[in-house]
C-alpha cells in the first residue's frame, strides 16, 4: 500500500478549513511552564506537522488516547483520515506506526513520555529501532512538567531512550524550536523520541534569530565565567538564570543543546575547554543517565578537566504538587538555578 491510497474510514473527526493566520485552539487545560509574561505560540507541534502535511502525504498521526494533550488534535482536524486513535494501548500504537513505515508512511506517534518509555520500549526497540524505520515519536510531559507523581512524571525517560541505538533524541526548549524540530525530523531517517511542550508554549528563542540544527548544539550567549550546558525546559531556565546572574557580576554563557542523541561532543569540548569557567550542565530530567552524564563522561574522554557540577532532579521518585513549588523544592526553578551557581564559585 502506498501513502497516496490511504483509505477513507469513520472518525470522529472532520476536516475543517481555518481562517488565514488563525491557530485551532487547544485545550484550556493546558498551559506549557514558563509562559507567564512571554509571548506564546499554541500548539507548535500541532501546526508544523499540519504543515508538512499539506505537501507530504505520507504523513500520518497516531495516539495513545491523548490526542488534545499532545496537540495532535490540531493534525486529527486538518486529516482525519490520516489519524488513527489506538486508544489506552500503547504497543499497539507503537507495532501500529511500525506496520505504516513498512508501507511507506511517515507516522508520528504521540502520547506521554513515561509510557512511550516506560510501558512501550520493548516495543519500540524490536518493532522500530532494530529496523531503523522512521518512526516519529513525540512525547509531551518530558521530566516534572506535571505535578502528577511519579505515575506521570518521566524523569529517566532519556537515560531509558539513550541506551536504544539507532534512535535519535531531541529535548527541543521552546515553541520556535519544537516547530522547526518537526519540521526537521519528519526529513530524517531512522526514528527519533522527541520530547514535548505543549499548549501555549514560550517563545524564547525567537529573539536569539535561533534555528534549530540536528545534532547540533548552539551558543545563545557568552560568558567568562561559567558555561551553561543545558536542553529543553532548561534552557529557558539558564537564560533567565544568566540574566540574574548577570545582576550579581556574574557573567554566563548558555550552550543550548536540543540533539541528546546524536549529542554534538565536538562543540561541547571546545566550548568547555576556554578555560576558567565552571562548566553547569542543566537539565529537566534526572542526573543519572541524562545530558549530565552524556556531557561528563565526553569531556573526560578527551582529557578535558574543568571544574563541573550538575543541575537536574534527584535519582529518585517525585512528590505530587504544584509545579512552581516542586521546582524549587528540586532545584530547578530560576531562583534555585542561579542560588546553585553563585554557591560554587
Amino acid at each position: 500500500m502506498k501513502p497516496q491510497e490511504l483509505s477513507r474510514r469513520q472518525s470522529k473527526y472532520t476536516a475543517r478549513s481555518v481562517p488565514q493566520g488563525e491557530r485551532v485552539a487547544t485545550s484550556a487545560m493546558i498551559a506549557s511552564l514558563d509562559a507567564e509574561g512571554r509571548d506564546t505560540i499554541a500548539a507548535p507541534f500541532g501546526h508544523a506537522l499540519v504543515d508538512i502535511a499539506k505537501t507530504r502525504e505520507d504523513i500520518v498521526g497516531l495516539t495513545a488516547d491523548l490526542s488534545k494533550y499532545t496537540d495532535l488534535h490540531v493534525f486529527a482536524n486538518a486529516y482525519p483520515d490520516r489519524f488513527y486513535q489506538m486508544g489506552m494501548a500503547e504497543a499497539v500504537m507503537i507495532s501500529a506506526a511500525a506496520g505504516l513505515a513498512r508501507e511507506g508512511f511517515t507516522p508520528f506517534a504521540t502520547t506521554y513520555a513515561v509510557f512511550a518509555s516506560r510501558r512501550a520500549y520493548d516495543f519500540i526497540i524490536m518493532a522500530i529501532a532494530e529496523e531503523n524505520l522512521p518512526v516519529k515519536i513525540v512525547c509531551a510531559l518530558p521530566g516534572l512538567t506535571t505535578g502528577y507523581g511519579p505515575s506521570h512524571q518521566a524523569t529517566e525517560d532519556m537515560a531509558i531512550m539513550r541506551g536504544m541505538p539507532n534512535l535519535t533524541i531531541i529535548d527541543p526548549c521552546d515553541a520556535v524550536e519544537i516547530d522547526q524540530a518537526t519540521r526537521a525530523i519528519a526529513d530524517t531517517p531512522g526514528p527519533v523520541y522527541m520530547r514535548l511542550l505543549r499548549g501555549q508554549v514560550p517563545n524564547v528563542l525567537g529573539e536569539y534569530g535561533y534555528q534549530f540544527k540536528l545534532g547540533r548544539a548552539q551558543v545563545l550567549r557568552d560568558g567568562c565565567d561559567v558555561l551553561f550546558v543545558s536542553s529543553g525546559l532548561m534552557t529557558m531556565r539558564t537564560l533567565d538564570a544568566a540574566r540574574a546572574l548577570q545582576k550579581d557580576g556574574v557573567d554566563c554563557a548558555v550552550l543550548h543543546v536540543p540533539t541528546i542523541k546524536p549529542l554534538d561532543t565536538e562543540t561541547i569540548i571546545a566550548e568547555a575547554s576556554k578555560g576558567g569557567r565552571l562548566v553547569v550542565t542543566a537539565e529537566n530530567h534526572s542526573v543519572t543517565g541524562g545530558l549530565g552524564e552524556a556531557v561528563a563522561a565526553t569531556l573526560m574522554r578527551a582529557g578535558v578537566h574543568v571544574p563541573f557540577r550538575q543541575i537536574g532532579l534527584p535519582d529518585a521518585f517525585l512528590d505530587a504538587g504544584a509545579l512552581p513549588t516542586l521546582h524549587d523544592q528540586y532545584g530547578i526553578s530560576v531562583s534555585a538555578v542561579a542560588a546553585a551557581v553563585k554557591s560554587w564559585l
